[in-house]
């Protein structure tokens, strides 16, 4: 079934809802997790093209990932991690393809209208241009 799961952590409260409904599918499928996590903000955004040092954001995203896969490994899960940096909906849908991943896990927050324009739309366009299943996990409210 599924050989390779990758999970879009955002690094935040709905990340506690989606590891372990994607841990119960892992333990089933005995499928491999490769957590990835799209750092957004403003260094992160121009780090390559300014030649700019790791800022506090992505020094905490890639400890924030680290912490989770670690977590994963210590409960038996073969786990990899990967960490981008720039628009996330491009990032997960490059390393679906690169890593030859055969379901994407993400979790919805449920935002409407205007906060959609805050907050982005990355599930639809992950959708829309998918060439493997996504398996979406609605988060609690915060």
């Amino acid at each position: 079934m599924f050989k390779k799961i990758l999970v879009a952590l955002d690094h935040s409260k709905a990340d506690s809802v989606l590891v372990p409904q994607v841990k119960q599918l892992a333990a089933l499928t005995q499928a491999e997790i490769l957590l990835l996590h799209v750092s957004t903000g403003w260094a992160a955004q121009w780090q390559e093209n300014l030649n700019l040092s790791d800022s506090k954001e992505i020094k905490e995203d890639r400890q924030y990932l680290e912490g989770v896969a670690q977590e994963l490994r210590d409960e038996g899960f073969r786990v990899t991690t990967r960490h981008e940096r720039g628009e996330p909906a491009r990032a997960i849908l490059q390393t679906a393809r690169e890593e030859q991943c055969d379901l994407i896990a993400m979790a919805a927050h449920g935002h409407k209208l205007i906060a959609d324009l805050i907050h982005g739309t990355t599930i639809p366009k992950v959708r829309h241009a998918s060439e493997v299943p996504i398996f979406l996990v609605k988060a609690k409210p915060d």
